[in-house]
């Protein structure tokens, strides 16, 4: 997701970790091995109803659904081999590929992959609780009610196996971004009868036989905190786009900052970040000064949350209950809140990532990203800095993207002295501390947590903010952030540890997310359940919020009126400082012997995700120039253009 994936902090470069490989043959499309590296392991392997990408970023190279994306961004089919939509928007038709196999991950042939599969698939999401369910449930006719149990017959959901190979989703109203729901893995198919068999040990952590494949690639084994290997699937339907015959995760927890590079330089790693950190980092830098390359900025959004309804207190550093309720009165204040939005220097954080050179090119400064959609000629962050036009702290500000356009220490102190006055009334006690938790093994971790800590103290004084660092195991850190099941378990005041990639492309994919009736990531981002009656979900104003976007999804006929309503509630998002953005994965900087850009491209979904699907990938012979991959950025822009227009016209040809 998250995607929507839901995305855990990453410790070393974004470009390391997003596309790391290593070659025992890197010619042409050669018998060859990538090798990749990975942070987190993953709490499951059940793409049909986790939300994570340590999950999706290995089940989307071995599960494939209906669509997915080529190199340039486009939809094309998968599993379907055709589709329609009818007049009305409302249903859609696939025409699946006969002949397409579940495969076990021996690679022996199982079954047949057929409509009914897909049926099943969303049948065991709706009755599992999916994470991922937000993503679909409003959208097929019947499933909310389903799910609720106001319905408690399955064949009356919108989805139908017409026959083997021919596949029908009817929807609510018209969504002219449904197919880009299908690269999603709450949509993928599951064999019954293997499901079944499975029982509760279905995709179960560190065992592939407790999958089936359809997909590109099979996965071979899984080791925590070491090893995942894949090998590509000799009887997949497209294999002649799969350029890799062994796909190597290896686990790295970034403390060896050196590993990546040292790696490319020993001519085991094809691809590598550079990272300020590393002792190598200047030495490295001049000698690849002619290949060191700087990728695209991707939909990702990493962000800084504020928990304003925290209530777990193992790691802090707050001695008293006072103390504890100062610190939650101060987060409930927008004021408060805008101060350490401006009093955040980004540029100093990124730079501990990707160095002072690089580091405004994956500044982001608003959730949705300004350019993600766009409406007669104008971009949605352009919609958005019209709705903040007469919010007086908002009315210099540059929310597009690669620029500290948050930063703004004057406009920190000044909001931080119109609050101080009224939280001291309200008997709140200074210094304000909050409680950050960091990786103490990752060493980018901790030094990015040391810039928030250095910008927030110094530009609204020690005496009135304290950041607390604990710095624990990566392990430690995951249960009370990225894998906190409930809002108890998030035991933190601010925090970097998640950031957010959309499902489809929609503003809707972002900012339902944390809607407090039925957002999956409240507790993520915000420290309370969604659904649950919180008088600080009140306190903040979430429920206006969630109004806008609720009246927003109503707008279903006119695209430019939708993204305006859309525009609304992230401008409200935005002045409310709940959620600060800080960065986009992608971009960065570093050196690579992959083909530039034949890796699949898209701004949403789990097929199209920056370096971590292998199918179309292609190795290159020798170092990329830093003169030869600007050439194909240039390219490939102009190409995605041609395609997008071409897409354009051929929507018309699906409608019957």
């Amino acid at each position: 997701m998250k995607k929507s994936k839901l995305f855990a902090l990453l410790g070393v470069s974004l470009l390391s970790v997003g596309v790391l490989a290593a070659c025992s043959s890197s010619s042409g499309g050669n018998s060859s091995t990538y090798s990749y590296i990975y942070q987190t392991d993953p709490d499951n392997l059940n793409y049909l109803i986790t939300g994570k990408q340590a999950t999706s970023s290995i089940t989307s190279n071995v599960i494939d659904g209906l669509m997915e994306n080529d190199p340039y961004g486009n939809y094309v089919p998968s599993v379907a081999e055709d589709w329609t939509v009818s007049q009305d928007g409302l249903t859609y038709t696939y025409k699946l590929r006969e002949g397409v196999k579940w495969y076990t991950s021996e690679g022996e042939e199982y079954a047949d992959v057929k409509a009914q599969d897909f049926v099943t698939g969303l049948k065991y999401a709706a009755e599992n609780e999916a994470e991922a369910l937000y993503v679909v449930e409003d959208s097929i006719k019947g499933l909310r009610d389903y799910v609720e149990g106001k319905e408690k017959d399955f064949s009356k959901v919108g989805i139908k196996a017409v026959d083997d190979y021919t596949l029908e989703y009817t929807l609510n109203r018209p969504e002219s971004y449904w197919n880009s729901k299908t690269t999603y893995g709450i949509l993928y198919p599951v064999n019954e009868e293997f499901l079944t068999s499975q029982g509760d040990n279905f995709a179960k952590t560190g065992d592939p036989t407790s999958l089936l494949y359809n997909g590109p690639f099979l996965l071979k084994s899984m080791t925590a905190k070491s090893e995942i290997q894949m090998a590509k699937n000799e009887g997949y339907w497209d294999k002649d786009n799969v350029h890799f015959d062994t796909i190597k995760l290896t686990y790295n927890d970034g403390s060896d900052l050196d590993m990546t590079i040292s790696g490319f330089d020993k001519n085991i790693f094809v691809k590598a970040g550079l990272n300020p950190n590393a002792p190598s980092y200047k030495k490295m830098s001049e000698k690849y000064e002619d290949n060191i390359v700087q990728p695209p900025q991707d939909a990702t959004t990493y962000l800084l949350g504020m928990n304003i309804d925290r209530q777990s207190y193992k790691y802090t550093a707050k001695e008293t209950d006072a103390q504890k309720e100062s610190t939650k009165k101060a987060l409930l204040n927008k004021d408060f809140r805008q101060a350490l939005t401006f009093a955040f220097d980004r540029s100093a954080y990124t730079a501990q990532l990707v160095g002072e050179e690089s580091a405004d090119s994956i500044l982001r400064n608003l959730f949705i990203p300004p350019g993600f959609v766009s409406a007669d000629g104008k971009e949605f962050g352009d919609m958005v800095k019209e709705q903040l036009a007469d919010k007086e702290e908002w009315k210099d500000v540059d929310l597009s993207d690669a620029q500290n356009g948050l930063y703004n220490p004057e406009k920190a102190k000044a909001e931080f002295a119109k609050v101080k006055q009224a939280l001291e009334a309200d008997g709140v006690t200074f210094p304000i501390r909050l409680d950050l938790p960091v990786d103490q093994t990752a060493t980018t971790s901790v030094k990015r947590a040391q810039s928030i800590k250095q910008s927030l103290e110094e530009n609204l004084g020690k005496e009135n903010v304290v950041v607390d660092l604990h710095q624990m195991t990566a392990d430690e850190v995951n249960n009370i952030t990225y894998f906190a099941e409930n809002a108890s378990q998030t035991d933190w005041d601010i925090s970097n540890k998640v950031g957010w990639g959309p499902d489809f492309q929609d503003p809707s994919t972002y900012l339902d997310i944390i809607r407090p009736s039925v957002g999956e990531s409240t507790k993520t981002y915000l420290g309370f359940d969604p659904g649950a009656d919180v008088e600080s979900a009140k306190a903040v104003g979430l429920y206006e919020y969630e109004n806008l976007v609720n009246e927003a999804a109503k707008e279903t006929q006119d695209t430019k009126a939708r993204y305006e309503k859309y525009a609304a509630a992230q401008a409200w998002l935005t002045d409310s400082a709940l959620i600060v953005p800080i960065e986009s994965k992608g971009g960065g900087t570093g050196v690579t012997r992959l083909k530039p850009f034949t890796e699949p491209f898209a701004w949403s979904g789990n097929k199209g995700d920056y370096g971590v699907i292998f199918k179309y990938l292609e190795p290159n012979d020798g170092n990329v120039t830093t003169e030869d991959y600007n050439k194909a950025r240039e390219e490939w822009n102009k190409k995605r253009e041609e395609a997008a227009k071409k897409a354009d016209e051929e929507m018309k040809n699906h409608v019957k």
